[in-house]
């Protein structure tokens, strides 16, 4: 079973990238953030003409998360638990059932800029009701895929220049820290299991402005983090930076995990 995360930036302005990225990934499901769409105005009968399952939780014009899956789908969530108030659509949950189940959650974490402020708070309460959550997956005790854009650089070799991002939300010791809260659950950051000993990078997003791309002055942001269950399965791991070479491509590229599931 092949599991992949993609930050689209915009479902329909990215519509044929992601297309075209869709029929050669092999993917079996795939996680969406950034639809920037309400449930109703998605392109679901372009994704099901091709043979997907949509399952949607979006909202108009910003965030909004997704799943597209060539398996049967099972017991969908949606909105992270702990705050009944939050209106931001930043997450789902699902079953995917192949030759085994996996429960999938896909999320799109709190940007929290400007740091400090409401936003930096918001993200920081956010990572903290996903550490809960996080808790509850892993007493299921079943294979458990937590993926998504993260907006967290975990630690100075995920990003090209580390000291361009000392202030910023995305790299902030206690936004790392949280992230570490999560991780030492005991979860498996899978992408860098693939290279623990690398000093710099893989990374997922690069900014279109100022040749970030060509210089490859990116970040890694987008994640997969495997319960103990699901680690047990991975068969491998990549990123596709050949996605990036799309007409109009996302400013991030698609992270995948295959597990033997």
């Amino acid at each position: 079973m092949k599991i992949a995360t993609f930050n689209i930036n915009g479902v329909k302005a990215r519509i044929q990238a992601l297309t075209d990225w869709l029929a050669g990934s092999a993917a079996d499901l795939v996680v969406l953030q950034e639809i920037k769409s309400v449930d109703e105005a998605f392109p679901r009968s372009h994704f099901e003409d091709l043979g997907w399952t949509v399952e949607t939780h979006g909202q108009k014009g910003f965030n909004g998360v997704a799943i597209l899956s060539r398996l049967p789908l099972e017991d969908v969530a949606r909105g992270l638990p702990g705050d009944e108030g939050d209106e931001q659509a930043r997450y789902i949950e699902a079953t995917v059932v192949g030759t085994r189940a996996v429960r999938i959650a896909g999320l799109y974490l709190p940007n929290g800029n400007p740091a400090p402020g409401p936003k930096y708070d918001y993200k920081l309460a956010w990572m903290e009701r996903l550490r809960q959550r996080g808790l509850d997956l892993l007493a299921s005790e079943m294979p458990v895929v937590m993926g998504g854009d993260f907006n967290i650089i975990p630690e100075p070799r995920d990003a090209a220049r580390p000291q361009a991002w000392a202030e910023d939300a995305l790299f902030l010791p206690e936004s790392r820290a949280a992230f570490r809260r999560i991780v030492h659950q005991g979860w498996t950051d899978a992408v860098r299991i693939r290279d623990p000993w690398a000093t710099r990078g893989p990374f997922t997003f690069w900014d279109y402005q100022a040749g970030s791309w060509s210089r490859d002055d990116g970040i890694r942001i987008d994640h997969l983090l495997l319960s103990p269950q699901a680690a047990d399965l991975l068969v491998e791991t990549g990123i596709d930076k050949e996605a990036r070479a799309a007409e109009k491509p996302s400013d991030h590229v698609p992270v995948w995990v295959r597990l033997a599931a």
